[in-house]
């Protein structure tokens, strides 16, 4: 997944989920954050290093800027909540979840919950995957989530429910940075979540994590990361 014009700037200030301030070229700008999530560890105002994704002067959007990444430490992290799914749909159709899958459709409805991806196998067997895109890392441990998810609770029942009635159940952990040792849920966050992940395990659902390989301008899927439930 790549982005256009790519600007460095410096982070000010979040006054709320969707808006943030930066200081590019010496200039206060407006910008729209595009994670929901609290990312405190990650923002820090005067301090962390972020780049803008400049849509142009033209632009009909609200804000001309979108705040997407954030270096920490030595290495750059996506924060963009869209590119988890666009990752996991190139991923699959690149042959690394089989070369049987000959479909895949995004925002398919099963039960009372709407799953990011429904996918067919030359076989007719059929799937669904929930994708879950990480930004948080303490220590090289990837966790989510950062903030309770009732959402996503629900949508991990559902995926046991899927699997009951024959299909493939599978939850996706897309890790948006590289130098992770392993991926576990976030206890201290949202103990129902982990909870709720591990009975879903338990019960034949499919649950991976992959890092990924992320560039000023560019976010692809890289490789598999240990999980530890």
């Amino acid at each position: 997944m790549k982005y256009n014009n790519i600007r460095e700037a410096l982070f000010l200030e979040r006054p709320n989920r969707f808006i943030a301030y930066a200081l590019l070229d010496g200039e206060k700008v407006k910008c729209h954050v595009k994670n929901t999530g609290r990312c405190k560890e990650l923002l820090i105002p005067g301090k962390s290093k972020v780049y803008l994704e400049d849509h142009g002067e033209g632009t009909t959007r609200k804000t001309r800027y979108s705040l997407i990444k954030v270096v920490k430490g030595n290495q750059i992290i996506n924060m963009d909540s869209q590119a988890p799914n666009k990752i996991a749909v190139d991923w699959l159709n690149s042959g690394a979840f089989g070369d049987d899958i000959t479909f895949i459709k995004h925002e398919q409805k099963f039960g009372n919950s709407r799953f990011d991806v429904y996918y067919e196998r030359t076989n007719g067997v059929k799937g669904f995957m929930e994708v879950k895109g990480v930004t948080l890392e303490e220590e090289g441990i990837a966790r989510f989530p950062d903030a309770p998810t009732l959402r996503g609770v629900k949508h991990i029942y559902e995926l046991i429910e899927a699997k009951k009635a024959g299909f493939e159940a599978n939850v996706l952990f897309v890790i948006q940075m590289k130098g992770i040792r392993y991926f576990e849920p976030n206890y201290k966050t949202h103990m129902e979540f982990a909870v709720a992940l591990k009975e879903a395990k338990d019960n034949g659902v499919n649950v991976m994590a992959i890092d990924c390989v992320v560039t000023k301008e560019e976010v692809v899927a890289g490789d598999f990361v240990e999980i530890k439930l």
